[in-house]
């Protein structure tokens, strides 16, 4: 099962690559788009249904997916779906209203609540390496928000409701994680031994996951401000913008070229990052995917083409991403302990 050396290099080096372009263009795609989040959100969402579908399908005529995996029960991905909704939707959100540097920092609070869920939900157990991993992500967190506390520094002038819903987001989307490993546990057990497929997973996920997004629109969108009766006009507003066309009252520059790249980029992400767990390991995919964060920060911290200022970073913000990747790679260290998990 194991991959040559230089195959697992090659997949690693584009999963950097990937994760570094991911991050810069999430908040290159929000320079047009910062007026309509949702509408890019909607776009996100339903380009996964298309592709994760459509290699289901694949996988169902090559018979890699059985019949009795897409006959799994469904209640765990409606939970799914609404989880990575919240998740998406609250992200962008916060996205539009934060400089691109402290985007990657905020999100990594996915693993405090990734690591809280597992414990809670699955009855996971860690050694004390990982504990004081995940210790030190929070630390660098909290060192990289207080960076704002100065005047003129990365979040000086941004309401605290932008952090903390970038934050949730990440413990939306870590619930959502733990609940596809749950299904992966209880899969096994229906299917006689067998894990189901992650496109399957993935593909029903992101089905509720749209719906969900398009059935939330009405509340979500009162996070902006819009009220339900004002929903269609915006979202024909997010149309004109993404579209760039001579109608749309504001500037929408670098559409729909940089929303597109965004979703491109991102599914290709995903799929690269499910490629290198197949080829080595989920843990060395996440340690791959951690050495693209210091990496983004910095050319976050730039101006950009679409972001000409660019943003200052703090000694403090340096300090917390250094805290942060430490806690991330001490995390995904090769565990000697051989009681990761509890006995069924």
């Amino acid at each position: 099962m194991s991959s040559s050396p230089v195959a697992t290099a090659a997949a690693s080096a584009a999963v950097v690559a990937l994760a570094v372009a991911n991050r810069v263009l999430y908040k290159l795609a929000l320079v047009p788009l910062k007026a309509y989040p949702f509408f890019l959100a909607q776009l996100t969402t339903f380009g996964y249904v298309a592709v994760y579908f459509s290699i289901l399908y694949a996988r169902c005529r090559s018979g890699v997916v059985t019949r009795d995996m897409l006959a799994l029960p469904k209640h765990r991905f409606v939970a799914i779906g609404l989880l990575e909704a919240l998740g998406v939707a609250s992200g962008m959100s916060a996205g539009a209203m934060l400089p691109g540097p402290a985007i990657p920092i905020l999100s990594q609070s996915f693993l405090v609540w990734q690591l809280t869920f597992s414990a809670l939900l699955l009855g996971r157990t860690y050694s004390a390496r990982q504990i004081i991993g995940c210790f030190l992500v929070i630390s660098g967190v909290i060192l990289a928000v207080a960076s704002g506390g100065n005047e003129g520094h990365l979040l000086s002038e941004v309401k605290l409701i932008w952090p903390a819903l970038m934050v949730a987001s990440s413990a939306f989307q870590a619930g959502a994680s733990i609940l596809k490993e749950a299904v992966f546990i209880d899969g096994a057990k229906r299917l006689k031994g067998k894990r189901p497929d992650i496109f399957v997973v993935n593909s029903f996920g992101s089905g509720f996951q749209a719906l969900f997004v398009f059935l939330l629109l009405p509340f979500l969108s009162n996070l902006r401000g819009i009220k339900f009766a004002e929903l269609p006009a915006y979202l024909n507003g997010g149309a004109e913008c993404f579209l760039n066309v001579a109608e749309s009252p504001i500037d929408c520059g670098g559409a729909p070229f940089l929303p597109l790249l965004f979703i491109v980029v991102n599914m290709a992400f995903n799929i690269s990052l499910l490629n290198l767990v197949k080829m080595s390991s989920a843990l060395v995919a996440s340690l791959t995917a951690t050495s693209a964060v210091p990496i983004s920060i910095y050319i976050l911290s730039l101006p950009l083409p679409y972001i000409p200022h660019g943003a200052e970073l703090s000694m403090s913000f340096i300090i917390g991403a250094v805290v942060l990747l430490m806690g991330l790679i001490l995390y995904n260290l090769p565990q000697s302990s051989l009681k990761q998990l509890k006995a069924d």
